[in-house]
């Protein structure tokens, strides 16, 4: 069980203020005791939970946590992807390792000491099995390998085989470029863009081009990196795959195969050259939401929030969705998935703690909606 205080799932808001000027949150009148943020949890068996950058897979009237396991003193994989179970979204059983690494002195994409975050699991009821994406660093290449990982379970909980690892849509440009755009890419040269780092200020020619393809023509041949991702299952049943890529300027939305375990070929581009990461979607009285960060690093900044009509844009961004003390850098944490709960959702983040990454914390927060625009308050009751 969680050893922590608890504070409550403000469904139970809406009972206290009108229902009219927070909108949705009087659809499920009952409250939901989950964790506070920030304190340790712990499983059943008394042990810190260890599942960073994850998401939760509800399955038959249980939900499975994935997660990063994550060691003391180094962010490289080292176990794996690990899965715990509960009834209650409170008490947590550890179920072990979903997918392991393989030895570090294998050949695999996947051996001791690579990289591996942000892992996403969903159950393909066509062909029974649960398919998991992961961003994927090769072992010693640092971040430069861009990649994304993918396995397959007959169970939940595992244990997943890894099929193979690779950057995004080789070849193909994004399915909403017109002839204007492709006249237009022909006349970037990246040789001619040479900058210290994409965090930097840049000049307005640079972050044009940018905005035009620059990264994405310089990767075009070899496919698109991929690191921060999350995944999401629309209402038709499609799946589309939201990493950061172009150097994590600009985010790409990818439709998955049928079985989810390749791309069609299919992809938009997200707010080029916006340095967006940590993606979590999800859709409310027919619009699509997504809530991101920046790019600080370990360090925790403002997140961002942005709305489209159409999963594959255009999209419209708005202010910060954090209220409060702790607004400007997302209450200490990072965004990494939201989860549905009835008719409400919770945001999950992490609180890292570079220092010792296996300490690093966890904030669920409850997310309500004022004239149907989500944000997030801090909200503990105690």
């Amino acid at each position: 069980m969680i050893k922590s205080k608890s504070f409550l799932f403000v469904a139970a808001f809406a009972v206290v203020f009108a229902a009219a000027t927070v909108a949705g949150l009087y659809l499920d009148r009952k409250t939901l005791e989950l964790p506070e943020p920030g304190e340790e949890w712990f499983d059943t068996d008394g042990r810190r939970i260890n599942a960073h950058g994850g998401c939760i897979l509800e399955h038959d009237g249980t939900y499975y946590w994935f997660g990063e396991h994550k060691s003391d003193t180094t962010h490289l994989a080292m176990v794996g992807v690990t899965v715990y179970s509960s009834k209650d979204l409170n008490r947590w059983k550890y179920e072990g390792v979903a997918l392991s690494v393989d030895d570090a002195d294998s050949d695999s994409d996947i051996r001791k000491g690579c990289i591996m975050e942000r892992p996403k699991v969903i159950y393909n009821r066509n062909t029974g099995k649960f398919v998991m994406w992961f961003h994927l660093e090769l072992k010693g290449e640092g971040y430069l390998s861009a990649r994304s990982g993918v396995a397959v379970s007959d169970n939940v909980t595992g244990p997943y085989r890894f099929l193979r690892s690779g950057r995004i849509n080789p070849g193909i440009l994004p399915a909403d470029f017109t002839e204007k755009d492709k006249a237009l890419l022909d006349t970037l040269d990246p040789e001619n863009f040479i900058v210290e780092s994409v965090h930097d200020d840049n000049t307005p020619q640079w972050r044009e081009a940018v905005a035009s393809g620059l990264y994405l023509k310089r990767d075009l041949a070899g496919g698109q990196m991929a690191r921060d991702m999350t995944l999401m299952v629309d209402e038709d049943g499609t799946v589309w795959h939201i990493y950061s890529s172009e150097e994590n300027l600009t985010l790409h939305i990818a439709e998955l195969s049928d079985d989810y375990t390749s791309h069609t070929g299919r992809y938009w581009r997200m707010m080029p050259g916006g340095l967006n990461e940590a993606p979590a979607v999800f859709r409310h009285n027919g619009k699509y939401w997504m809530i991101t960060s920046g790019c600080t690093g370990w360090a925790p900044n403002a997140a961002r929030l942005f709305s489209a009509d159409s999963i594959t844009g255009p999209w419209r961004q708005h202010p910060n969705p954090c209220r409060g003390k702790g607004a400007d850098v997302t209450f200490g944490g990072q965004g990494t998935f939201v989860l549905p709960v009835g008719r409400q959702f919770v945001f999950m983040a992490d609180i890292w703690r570079p220092e010792c990454h296996s300490d690093g914390r966890y904030m669920w927060l409850p997310i309500s909606f004022d004239d149907g625009t989500p944000y997030l308050e801090h909200h503990i009751i105690h």
